[in-house]
């Protein structure tokens, strides 16, 4: 397989256009996504590229939005909808949970409901309470929608061609701070099933479970931790649903160790789920309690150093892998 050197921001783009060039039922609708390229500029350059019908500059109403969408997802369209930020997904989560979710089941079979939703999450930027949260795990309350949170630009595109080509509803959440990272995509058509955790660094001594940008800094805190003789495996999960939970109980398993490391906040979060399920599948093989590092429970701030003591951290998940691995003894 020949690969090119990708940013993020770019693989999400393609993806989109290849759709778009091969269907004309595919257009895209959202705030600000055509002579201004989207918040993010993720849609830089496509308003000039397939016109004002099919790049469709909407109002700011995210009811509206994912309303409409719906509708002509049923009508036999495919929309791609953005939300500027995920912040904002609050205002379609009835049109997402109560009906793209559930008409498929409803109609028994006789609607479809081809529609993605792309939206930013996460903070490390300042932007404060209401443009710096993680809702993906919200999302995983409600049967019917699939939420995928892809951190390399590979499974960025791969991800997205899967989804694109999929007929359900679909959370596709992207993050702020992964935007411009770049790294090696398939020249050659991809598609990565959903569901499919992936192991991106092999480790022995522990576990490290993260997904979107959380992946970069396990890895990180991986590295720093190898320097110490402690070897981290990191799991990406790449999809919240439907979750993996069979890859990160294995690797757990094999370890005998798991911290569980997400941008959203502790309580109910990825991590209790993660811990419950893993407790279920591999309790036998655990020498060391399941330990979380999340955003602490209070609201985002706006202040760097507020935020920085209030999201997870490489220096957080130091210390919580040595504390983990303390109890082992």
């Amino acid at each position: 397989v020949e690969f090119e050197q990708k940013a993020y921001w770019q693989a999400i783009q393609e993806a989109m256009c290849d759709a778009l060039d091969r269907d004309s039922r595919y257009y895209l609708f959202g705030q600000d996504i055509g002579e201004y390229g989207g918040c993010f500029k993720v849609t830089r350059g496509m308003l000039e590229r397939y016109g004002p019908e099919r790049i469709v500059n909407t109002p700011i109403s995210e009811a509206g939005i994912v309303g409409l969408s719906v509708g002509a997802a049923m009508a036999g369209m495919r929309p791609i909808a953005e939300i500027m930020f995920m912040d904002f997904i609050l205002l379609a989560f009835d049109q997402l949970l109560n009906h793209a979710a559930k008409f498929h089941y409803i109609y028994n079979g006789q609607v479809k409901i081809p529609l993605i939703v792309r939206t930013p999450m996460g903070g490390y930027r300042g932007y404060g309470a209401t443009h710096s949260q993680c809702f993906d795990t919200l999302l995983m309350k409600v049967p019917g929608i699939r939420v995928v949170t892809p951190w390399s630009p590979r499974d960025a595109k791969g991800l997205l061609k899967t989804c694109l080509a999929s007929e359900d509803p679909v959370v596709f959440i992207e993050h702020k701070a992964l935007y411009g990272t770049v790294g090696p995509v398939p020249k050659n058509e991809e598609h990565i099933p959903l569901g499919k955790a992936k192991i991106v660094r092999a480790g022995r001594d522990i576990t490290l479970c993260a997904n979107s940008y959380m992946v970069s800094l396990s890895l990180q805190a991986a590295e720093l931790l190898a320097r110490e003789g402690i070897e981290a495996e990191v799991v990406d999960l790449r999809c919240l649903a439907p979750l993996d939970r069979e890859t990160v109980a294995q690797s757990a398993a094999r370890t005998q160790a798991l911290v569980i490391v997400e941008e959203g906040h502790y309580t109910l979060g990825i991590g209790a789920e993660i811990a419950a399920s893993v407790q279920e599948m591999a309790f036998g093989y655990l020498d060391a309690p399941i330990l979380r590092v999340a955003a602490a429970d209070t609201p985002i701030p706006s202040a760097i150093e507020l935020e920085r003591a209030v999201l997870p951290s490489v220096e957080k998940i130091i210390s919580t892998v040595k504390r983990a691995l303390q109890a082992r003894g």
